[in-house]
């Protein structure tokens, strides 16, 4: 594990279910995203984080290949979250 830089975990339970991919959306991730994307960016994906987080395994990941599918480009993706997503009060996302 040490040396690691994305971690993609899988449920079974999804599997079980047919919902593919079966990921772990809260268990997944990568090293050092802030080297990947800007800062605004980032904010996003971190928002997008905590909403997934609140919600069960198949209903994060249903619900992140709803709003995939509903978009042509990662841009208007995280534009959509952005739009769509309250800001958590107290989080430092708001300008």
């Amino acid at each position: 594990k040490g040396t690691g830089n994305m971690e993609l975990k899988l449920d079974r339970r999804l599997a079980d279910k047919r919902v593919f991919p079966a990921v772990d959306v809260d268990a997944s991730g990568t090293r050092k995203e802030e080297l990947l994307m800007s800062n605004e960016e980032l904010k996003i994906v971190w928002k997008l984080r905590r909403v997934l987080h609140a919600l069960d395994q198949q209903q994060s990941i249903e619900l992140l290949l709803t709003k995939l599918r509903d978009t042509q480009s990662n841009q208007e993706f995280l534009l959509q979250v952005q739009k769509t997503t309250p800001a958590a009060s107290g989080s430092g996302d708001e300008d």
